[in-house]
């Protein structure tokens, strides 16, 4: 029986090889993206969205807008759409990229905040994966800048890649023009081989071992979360909660584990004793030999996690390390393999985990200004909810939650639990 890469890309292969420069097969990882859209029942995409905010007048719109368009010249997959021929994932590209700098203007009492998340909300999915929306914050006397993009065009790695070059593009003359035809057809080239590279290492990935692996990891996990109540949310509010913290570093960093541990707590506090959450994270990165190319190629990998298991890192260690040599299957595959061996779960997650280093992250500078990075919380969130860490000097911790889902005084008092967890008094981390 063909595995389901292999099905994809007989589908991908009838309909596009004579049109391989304008349709590109999709990795595990955006098609799963493509696959959440088309089953929200508002066709909501994903979206990476990065805030800067700058000295008022330091941001030249005209000129910030030539550099978006210089980056996403320059790279396949941000002049690339997400969209599905046939029932098939694939990324249209265009040739000539069109990126728009938005002014949302603030209707009376509306801070710039709302107005960024209006402008969020109203993303339409035909329109450029890459977009910017520039906001006046009259009362801080800045600029707030947000730089957004299709999650099923660009995972994490992209981001540090994205900023730098967005700066270096914004300090170019007016009169460079962008990439030349040959460097455009040679970074085209470049990225259809990563994405190819990438689909070959799934296509090996799945096999019946790895299969009957994830069906005896998940066979017990179903999603717990509550059915969205959209009275929890009352009139006026925002529709995702958010809660933050900064903790003192550990000497050695935190470890996975130690992570996946302290999610167990939190999902404990939100979930119950006794069940297995699915916990997803993203996890993986360019298959050998491809060029670093920006795009999507970090599979979303499932944790089973056991809220009746008492606390120790060493135990999630062992069956995480496991679930490693399993990691190129692609999301839909594991989900199929789950199904077929007689689980219940539909491939729904109760949480999402991501974990990032503050040293990948530059900060945006442009002509010489360095922006400060903020957040616009309140938007709403995919999952349940989702926890984001951040290592450096310190430990910037971070949870949001879908409010129609979970209240929150839940919420804050999973929060405390997952805060208390990773305080270096909590777990031994490494």
């Amino acid at each position: 029986m063909l595995s389901i890469t292999s099905q994809y890309l007989a589908r991908y292969r009838r309909f596009a090889d004579d049109r391989s420069d304008s349709l590109l097969p999709a990795t595990g990882a955006q098609r799963r993206f493509v696959l959440v859209r088309s089953l929200d029942p508002a066709g909501r995409p994903d979206l990476v969205p990065m805030f800067f905010a700058f000295p008022q007048g330091t941001i030249d719109p005209e000129r910030l807008r030539a550099a978006a368009r210089r980056l996403a010249a320059r790279h396949t997959a941000l002049r690339s759409r997400p969209t599905v021929i046939r029932g098939t994932p694939v990324l249209s590209v265009a040739a000539d990229p069109d990126v728009s700098v938005t002014r949302p203007g603030l209707v009376p009492g509306e801070s710039p905040a709302e107005a960024l998340r209006r402008a969020l909300a109203a993303w339409d999915v035909q329109g450029p994966s890459l977009r910017l929306f520039l906001v006046r914050d009259e009362e801080r006397e800045e600029d707030v800048l947000a730089v957004v993009l299709d999650h099923a065009v660009c995972d994490g790695r992209s981001l540090a890649r994205i900023v730098d070059e967005l700066g270096a593009a914004y300090g170019e003359e007016a009169t460079d023009g962008g990439p030349t035809p040959q460097e455009t057809r040679a970074e085209l080239a470049a990225y259809r081989d990563a994405v190819l590279g990438q689909l070959a290492a799934e296509e090996k990935a799945e096999t019946p071992e790895a299969a009957a692996y994830w069906a005896d990891r998940l066979h017990a996990v179903h999603a717990h979360a509550p059915v969205p109540r959209p009275a929890r949310v009352r009139e006026g509010a925002r529709p995702g909660g958010a809660a933050q913290a900064r903790l003192p570093a550990h000497d050695a960093g935190v470890s996975f584990p130690g992570l996946l541990d302290a999610c167990r707590s939190a999902a404990r506090e939100l979930y119950g004793p006794d069940r297995a959450v699915p916990l997803g994270y993203p996890w993986g990165g360019r298959p050998t030999g491809a060029e670093p190319v920006v795009g999507c190629f970090l599979n979303t990998l499932v944790f089973p996690v056991d809220t009746g298991h008492g606390p120790g890192s060493q135990v999630a260690a062992d069956a995480w390390w496991d679930d490693l040599d399993h990691a190129d299957v692609p999301f839909d595959a594991v989900v199929a393999a789950a199904r077929a061996a007689g689980s219940r779960w539909s491939g729904g997650l109760d949480g999402l985990l991501t974990v990032d280093d503050d040293t990948r992250r530059p900060p945006l500078r442009l002509a010489g200004v360095e922006g400060r990075e903020v957040h616009v919380d309140g938007r709403p969130v995919r999952g349940p909810f989702a926890v984001s860490v951040t290592q450096g000097a310190e430990i910037r911790l971070r949870m949001v939650w879908d409010r129609a889902v979970l209240g929150d005084e839940t919420a804050h008092r999973a929060f405390d639990v997952l805060t208390r967890a990773l305080r270096p008094s909590g777990h031994a981390v490494q």
